[in-house]
């Protein structure tokens, strides 16, 4: 008996089902390694602070200072940006 690449009872299935388990396994490969770069450090969820109403004053004072704004406008901006 000759058993070599084509002498098994193997056939076209055992391609197939060998191709299938190739995909399923490096794309499981892939997924965990995008999981792992994605994921943040420490395994916890990072927001970004929201900017606060500190730093949205700071900066119509300095307009305000420029001379870009008048008295009635810093003040309905300032009373804006308080209210929110």
């Amino acid at each position: 008996m000759m058993y070599g690449w084509y002498g098994g009872d193997w056939g076209i299935g055992a391609w197939i089902v060998m191709v299938l388990v190739m995909v399923l396994f490096w794309g499981g490969v892939v997924t965990f390694v995008v999981f792992l770069v994605r994921r943040p450090p420490g395994g916890s969820v990072t927001h970004l602070p929201k900017p606060s109403h500190h730093d949205a004053e700071l900066i119509l004072n300095e307009r305000f200072a420029r001379g870009e704004i008048d008295t009635e406008e810093y003040n309905a901006r300032r009373v804006a940006l308080r209210r929110t």
